[in-house]
């Protein structure tokens, strides 16, 4: 899949960390995807992105789309052609576009679900809510700028949280295809992150004991972008026939 350079603004993007036991996280992740570990644990979360001004890097801002979206991600390692690669597997995707939801997989790297996002942003906090079309998603996050960064978290300062996170900018995506993963990576022309504090957190993800049973999953720490000029770029297709071969497209 070969796409032109997509370029835009963050407007708002709430990154929800949880702390997952890596052996369950395992479980979760289809080859040739491993859990990244953070001081012995795996890192998992929901993106919540405002995007605005989405066109073609070649067209002016005033033709691009808005919309509202969201990823289920897992910082995820794998090995290719004798060389360790990092970045984020994407199980989920939800938006509030309708031509993101038609292009989707087709001409634009992933497969979206069309859903139905609540948010209201005002004095410092944040809620946003999703509920997808087809009930496969259910989101609500409420959180609150804060300068205190969360004694539990695996990270020991808001510092190396935006480090580890900056390093996931490249995301493979499932596909209609089993075994087949759309690449996408994030280039930001600045990266800035702030602590939130959440008040709380639903996720019918990370709440579903099939995958998760309890005590594995924890929530961790929750970070804060806004007003972020970047641009995404399509990357080859990881293609996985059979467990022992691995190849691009």
């Amino acid at each position: 899949m070969r796409i032109p350079v997509i370029r835009g603004v963050i407007d708002r993007r709430i990154l929800v960390n949880f702390r997952v036991d890596p052996d369950v996280l395992a479980k979760v992740l289809p080859p040739p995807f491993r859990p990244k570990l953070v001081n012995g644990f795996g890192m998992a979360g929901i993106c919540l992105i405002r995007l605005k001004h989405i066109r073609p890097r070649c067209l002016p801002s005033f033709v691009g789309v808005n919309s509202e979206n969201a990823a289920h991600r897992i910082a995820v390692e794998w090995d290719q052609d004798g060389r360790r690669h990092e970045g984020v597997f994407i199980p989920r995707r939800d938006t509030s576009c309708g031509m993101n939801t038609l292009v989707g997989g087709r001409v634009f790297p992933g497969v979206h679900h069309h859903g139905r996002f609540q948010v209201c942003e005002h004095d410092g906090r944040y809620h946003v809510s999703l509920d997808s079309d087809d009930d496969g998603t259910h989101v609500a996050v409420d959180g609150r700028l804060n300068t205190e960064w969360p004694a539990k978290s695996v990270f020991p300062s808001v510092e190396e949280a935006s480090r580890f996170f900056e390093c996931g900018s490249l995301g493979y995506s499932v596909t209609r295809k089993s075994g087949c993963f759309d690449g996408l990576e994030l280039r930001t022309f600045a990266w800035h992150v702030e602590p939130l504090a959440m008040d709380s957190v639903e996720s019918s993800f990370f709440e579903d004991q099939r995958l998760f049973p309890a005590g594995s999953v924890e929530f961790d720490c929750a970070l804060l972008m806004r007003r972020i000029e970047h641009e995404w770029h399509g990357r080859p297709r990881l293609r996985v026939p059979r467990a022992s071969e691995l190849v691009y497209d």
